[in-house]
């Protein structure tokens, strides 16, 4: 079929995917660029395969930290899916969704909060209450609030989160058992920060 066919273009995005999830970041980068710049040339610059290349290769450069090349490349996948696919369409949503735990990433928690609440909302309406990716943005969405100390909203969001992928995914499932960590993490720390409140209030 050749370097340059669609197909081949789908086979490396997927390979590049696979390596970015398992950590190897060097060949990752070698296959999502190839693929980000062969897409343009053969689908054109807002082609949607082309537009998830590019909000792959904004995730690869959040995963080694390079904020710079990502937070651009990332505004301009979520601005164009926007205007091309519209505000509801799944892979805008993930565009969004993307954009939202890079600010998070970033410690922009300001910029976070309200894309990550409407992203859930979105979602919700979008592919419905129990869906991977909604729960994945109730996830986010209640590990943001927890980071900012706010307990009292994030720990309905952990409960109704593990509680679904339990029954959606299964006790066992990476997914659930990262939702059940998360809730322990969330009431350790929630104990103590009441603890140490007391304790000043003590003196």
């Amino acid at each position: 079929m050749g370097e340059m066919n669609p197909s081949t273009l789908t086979s490396m995005n997927n390979l590049a995917e696979l390596c970015r999830n398992e950590g190897k970041y060097d060949l990752a980068g070698l296959l999502c660029f190839d693929c980000f710049e062969n897409r343009k040339q053969v689908l054109g610059e807002n082609h949607p395969d082309t537009l998830t290349s590019m909000n792959n290769l904004s995730k690869l450069y959040r995963n080694l930290g390079r904020y710079d090349l990502a937070e651009p490349l990332c505004k301009e996948c979520f601005e164009k899916r926007k205007s091309i696919l519209g505000e509801n369409h799944p892979n805008t949503l993930t565009s969004m969704n993307t954009l939202a735990s890079l600010y998070y990433n970033q410690g922009k928690f300001n910029l976070a909060e309200p894309l990550l609440e409407e992203c859930y909302k979105r979602r919700k309406q979008v592919l419905g209450d129990n869906h991977p990716n909604t729960l994945t943005s109730m996830n986010m969405l209640a590990e943001l609030y927890q980071h900012e100390g706010k307990y009292e909203v994030a720990e309905p969001l952990y409960l109704e989160c593990f509680s679904k992928r339990k029954v959606s995914l299964g006790l066992d499932h990476p997914d659930t058992q990262a939702s059940k960590d998360q809730l322990q993490k969330m009431f350790f720390e929630a104990q103590t920060h009441n603890e140490l409140a007391e304790l000043n209030m003590a003196r």
